[in-house]
């Protein structure tokens, strides 16, 4: 029996690599940015977000680089998105899970500013530093929503959850482990009844609400967590400092790591240019992993 399961499993892996090979196949010749975002990597999460259906996983793909080609997540730098960031209602945390996973903490009681277009562009600037700071071995991060002073007055609106979803999902397939929504209001009941439903069926698993009275959550959380990283708003012994001016050094000079990976350097007047791509040539994923 141990045998049989064996042979399904090598046969079950030399399919999904005949799909990558035909997937491949199907988007034809690639240059540019689109070449080095393509990587084998890349296409085996395009058709795991599709069930492995080659045709919707082409379709997804070329959405998306169409997205790429004309948000430039890539060329996103810090100092655009500051502003944003000045109440820590976003950031890279300073610990991993226990799959050495980047940690995103989301505090959305901590809405700053009004303009869709700056939020999002914040958003996708921290999931792919996000990305950029991912272990060799991993290639998904884990999210912590913090409901604390959340209230239906301070919540986003569904045109921002909406279109949080779509980039997350769309553009970003198999790159999010899970979502913890931590202890929630009764409230947020009703806003869930309309956002649940603008997410597919691959992410919703994903999403987990966790209550810190539940042992079952609270079991849960151990298992992804140690509770001595954890911040005490999580159910942990951490304490949660958010330091702006301390974290935007961070993001400085992890620009600088972004700007070496994919060959940009700043000019004098903060601009960005490619050595060896045309504009429209930078590669706009941070980084390829195994798959």
């Amino acid at each position: 029996m141990f045998r049989r399961k064996t042979e399904q499993e090598q046969n079950e892996a030399a399919l999904r690599e005949s799909k990558i090979k035909e997937l491949k196949t199907l988007i034809g010749q690639l240059s540019g940015k689109s070449s080095l975002y393509c990587s084998d990597a890349c296409l085996k999460r395009y058709l795991e977000a599709r069930n492995w259906n080659v045709g919707k996983a082409k379709k997804m793909l070329e959405e998306t680089l169409k997205w790429r080609s004309t948000f430039k997540p890539e060329q996103i730098r810090w100092d655009e998105v500051s502003g944003e960031g000045e109440t820590g209602k976003v950031y890279k945390a300073g610990f991993h899970d226990r799959h050495g996973r980047t940690v995103l903490i989301l505090r959305p009681g901590l809405q700053n500013t009004k303009s869709l277009e700056n939020q999002m562009k914040h958003l996708v600037y921290l999931i792919e530093n996000a990305i950029l700071n991912l272990p060799e071995d991993q290639e998904q991060m884990s999210w912590l929503i913090d409901f604390t002073e959340w209230t239906l007055s301070t919540s986003v609106p569904i045109k921002s959850a909406r279109e949080t979803i779509n980039i997350l999902q769309n553009h970003y397939p198999e790159r999010l482990a899970v979502a913890f929504l931590y202890n929630p209001p009764r409230l947020f009941e009703a806003f869930w009844k309309i956002v649940k439903y603008f997410i597919d069926a691959k992410t919703f698993q994903k999403v987990k609400f966790v209550y810190p009275k539940n042992p079952e959550s609270v079991e849960l959380m151990s298992s992804f967590f140690d509770e001595e990283n954890l911040p005490t708003e999580f159910g942990g012994k951490a304490l949660l400092q958010y330091n702006h001016e301390e974290f935007s050094k961070q993001m400085n000079q992890d620009d600088v790591k972004t700007a070496n990976f994919w060959g940009l350097v700043h000019s004098n007047n903060n601009q960005l240019h490619a050595n060896g791509f045309s504009g429209a040539e930078i590669a706009p994923e941070p980084i390829q992993t195994n798959p």
